[in-house]
């Protein structure tokens, strides 16, 4: 039981040790995630047409609007010449209009959020596939992400920005 007991103690010592020392050999890199999609290829073109698209939403956003505000501005100048029937319908007609502008204004802002993904996405994919391979590649154990401000201190890695840099071709 003593030989059972000082066998176990000695693999526990020996597997700690194993333990310790594949630690202290991880390989660390970092790198800007940001500033890697600041450089990829498409991305200022993905931006432009995102914007655009953004910016034809809100011409129609504006447009109803100043739809609603004429209407809304007819119906206060006039609203006492018109018959009782008539004024329930033009408030009505407003109150449509301005739910259709919130209903709008809602569904534009997951239509650009949808857009953005559409547009971006492959971008970010290329770049973590590149982080991806580089880290592989050059056997590093973690690849930490400086843009995010969660890493605040490390003593030893790799800026692998130049890696993944070329391995993107820019």
């Amino acid at each position: 039981m003593k030989n059972l007991s000082r066998v176990a103690f000695l693999l526990l010592i020996m597997l700690g040790s194993f333990t310790l020392s594949a630690q202290t050999e991880a390989k660390l890199g970092h790198i800007n995630t940001n500033e890697l999609l600041r450089l990829m290829p498409g991305r200022e073109q993905a931006q432009a047409e995102l914007e655009r698209y953004a910016q034809d939403l809100e011409n129609n956003f504006v447009a109803m609007q100043q739809e609603f505000q004429t209407k809304y501005q007819e119906f206060i100048e006039n609203q006492e010449t018109f018959s009782q029937l008539v004024r329930q319908s033009k408030e009505r007609e407003l109150q449509s209009l301005q739910e259709r502008i919130m209903e709008f204004q809602e569904s534009a802002q997951q239509d650009i959020m949808d857009q953005e993904a559409r547009l971006l996405n492959p971008i970010i994919e290329q770049a973590r596939n590149a982080i991806e391979k580089v880290g592989r590649d050059n056997g590093f154990t973690y690849i930490f992400d400086t843009s995010g401000g969660s890493l605040l201190f490390w003593e030893r890695g790799e800026n692998i920005m130049p890696l993944v840099r070329a391995e993107l071709g820019l």
